[in-house]
């Protein structure tokens, strides 16, 4: 194995996984377990795998079992969980997933997005759901006059896009994080919209709304956009986008098709759009790392992709998530948290008056001078991504990897990109065909806005 230089004891959730199977098939008597999630609109993600045998080594078996479940609930996303095989097994998780259980995050934030709330049921192998597969077109759409709307946390980008050519463009600062009164974000995505609405010339035929957050049915479910409004104005917040798309429709007095993803999603469809090609895995690291997923037939599947929450270490002693109180997960690791996080230990001393931002800005200055101990830090983060392909890659159909995000940026986005080429190249010849690289100079400029335009269908 190749050690992260500033991280020896890392454990490698794909590396943990295997160890873990070899050990199983020591066993003749070894269980076999299924696992199904359930989904809006009846859609079954179902995975099977052989456990050690109860009483052998339960609790490698429920921390094994647990890091798994954990990672298909981020991944796809679900609010029911069946599980057959193994009893012991299902009374675990049952506890963990529960209001004051050990994944109540997990079981709050899925209870929240679904508006239902999180079950985990015990079933036979002949009474477990089969999988139900979902497949859904959304993009490539540039005919007739679009408005593309990207809601950042920090600032709102809006452009104006007439058969695939964007003709305006703009980024406005605004606070959205900061603002309990949901009518804010209602006068600035609406003002948004007639803004752009003017630029076509005082009509439009479609909009597309790129947002942080987990979107079901256009509405945005739980969003760090929304995170300071009131709990009573939840019903408002679902609607924000499809409420401001009919507020211009009744002054233009015509239907206007919308359609609302999240932002990952999007970036994953830019990368599609500007590669020609499908089955594209993009991951921002920035704030956190935001990921979307492009299948090969150039749909989306209807997952979270959410992976800021899932496992990718395995070892004991771990940073914890502040927000999900986890160990080991993917915002840790593949975000400006993880150059502050490994900083100090290469005598890296920030000044904590500092942003997070200007933080990373510091990291960054000093590895484009060469300075060595920097280097190490983006060293570091290349050996955890080379490691978390591999792992993503027993989930997700991957042809291409882009990687994007403020952390990308400058020689230490070449270094994360070098050390993980090489990690996939020496530990993973079978995922060799996999092409990890950043945007194109032409996605970075209006890809992402002309995706965000193309989602919805005239």
């Amino acid at each position: 194995m190749i050690k992260p230089i500033l991280d020896p004891t890392f454990k490698p959730a794909i590396i943990g996984l295997r160890e873990f199977n070899e050990e199983v098939k020591k066993y003749p008597n070894r269980q076999h377990l299924i696992i199904a999630v359930e989904r809006d609109q009846g859609f079954i993600y179902r995975r099977e795998f052989d456990i050690l045998p109860d009483g052998v080594n339960d609790k490698l078996n429920n921390f094994i079992v647990e890091r798994y479940i954990k990672t298909i609930l981020w991944l796809v996303g679900g609010f029911k969980i069946y599980i057959a095989g193994s009893k012991k097994i299902f009374e675990t998780i049952k506890t963990y997933y529960s209001p004051d259980g050990l994944r109540s995050f997990d079981f709050d934030f899925m209870s929240t997005c679904y508006e239902r709330k999180v079950e985990v049921i015990e079933c036979s192998y002949s009474n477990i759901p089969n999988e139900k597969k979902c497949s859904i077109p959304v993009g490539g759409h540039l005919e007739g006059k679009r408005i593309g709307f990207d809601a950042g946390g920090s600032d709102r980008k809006t452009s104006a896009v007439i058969d695939g050519k964007t003709i305006f463009s703009e980024e406005v600062v605004w606070q959205p994080k900061l603002e309990e009164n949901i009518d804010y974000h209602y006068s600035e995505i609406y003002k948004a919209f007639e803004d752009a609405t003017e630029k076509l010339g005082g009509d439009v035929d479609a909009i597309g709304v790129s947002t942080a957050g987990v979107i079901i049915n256009n509405r945005p479910m739980v969003s760090s956009l929304f995170i300071k409004t009131k709990k009573e104005d939840f019903e408002k917040q679902k609607a924000v986008y499809t409420a401001c798309a009919q507020k211009l429709e009744k002054k233009l007095g015509h239907k206007i098709p919308i359609e609302v993803a999240n932002d990952g999603d999007v970036t994953a469809l830019a990368g599609a759009m500007d590669l020609k090609d499908n089955s594209v895995l993009g991951i921002a690291m920035g704030t956190s790392e935001a990921v979307g997923y492009v299948n090969k037939d150039g749909n989306l599947n209807g997952w979270l992709s959410e992976l800021a929450f899932v496992p990718v270490d395995f070892q004991e002693k771990l940073p914890e998530d502040e927000w999900s109180h986890d160990f080991g997960v993917g915002c840790k690791y593949f975000s400006q948290d993880a150059v502050i996080r490994l900083a100090p230990l290469v005598g890296i001393k920030f000044d904590e008056s500092l942003s997070l931002g200007e933080k990373l800005k510091v990291a960054q200055k000093l590895v484009n001078e060469g300075n060595e101990d920097a280097k190490k830090i983006f060293e570091t983060i290349g050996v955890y991504l080379g490691y978390t392909i591999a792992y993503y890659a027993e989930f997700y159909d991957i042809k291409h990897l882009m990687l994007l995000g403020r952390v990308m940026s400058g020689v230490g986005g070449d270094i994360i990109l070098e050390y993980s080429k090489e990690v996939l190249l020496k530990e993973f010849p079978e995922y060799n065909y996999i092409d990890i690289c950043t945007p194109s100079e032409y996605m970075r400029r209006v890809g992402q806005s002309i995706a965000a335009a193309s989602l919805a269908k005239i």
